[in-house]
């Protein structure tokens, strides 16, 4: 399921390979199967807090059979205790274009994502909610860093002398690392929930 007709034609290129793959453009919302099908499992990747919050649980009771399950995960920067500084140190050149973050914030750890467990609970349209966190660590070239940083909408909505100028400075400081890399850190909170 992709909103996006753009984003719907790309996943169809990437999982042709996957002939019992279908590709739906559509939103979930309003979407309904064909033939009423039902499905062992309602998957969403960063993906559910677009869902209007009013009927995604609904939404996913719906489209499941009985015992079937709900499956969410979203994915997030976090920096541990010996994370890589580099994004603390970055954020002066956010200031200088505008786009710095409000004083006093601070990425968040690991350990402290938020989970929905409570939300899917107060759905009462679930049970057996099992919640798992993880995080890993990706080192990035300059270039690979900033192919990922276009794919963040606030990255995206940068005016082309801001993206410049902080692209041009991701380069020149990882230069100067003896690996020229930048450790990112990703956490998720993945939820898994049985239909009720």
């Amino acid at each position: 399921m992709e909103l996006g007709a753009a984003l719907a034609a790309e996943a169809r290129r990437n999982l042709a390979g996957f002939p019992r793959v279908t590709v739906v453009n559509a939103d979930i919302e309003t979407w309904q199967p064909p033939g009423g099908a039902a499905f062992s499992l309602v998957f969403a990747a960063t993906a559910w807090h677009w869902i209007d919050p009013a009927v995604r649980y609904l939404k996913a009771w719906e489209l499941l059979r009985p015992g079937g399950h709900l499956a969410l995960w979203e994915a997030a920067h976090v920096i541990p205790d010996d994370g890589d500084p580099f994004f603390h140190e970055i954020q002066d050149v956010y200031d200088e274009i505008g786009e710095g973050v409000p004083p006093g914030t601070d990425f968040p750890k690991p350990d402290t994502l938020a989970d929905h467990g409570a939300e899917i609970e107060a759905s009462g349209l679930f049970t057996d909610v099992a919640i798992r966190r993880f995080d890993w660590e990706i080192g990035y070239t300059a270039e690979a860093y900033i192919r990922l940083l276009d794919t963040f909408s606030g990255h995206i909505a940068m005016a082309r002398w801001q993206r410049r100028r902080l692209y041009g400075e991701i380069r020149r400081r990882l230069a100067q690392r003896p690996d020229g890399l930048v450790r990112r850190h990703w956490g998720a909170v993945l939820h898994v929930a049985r239909k009720v």
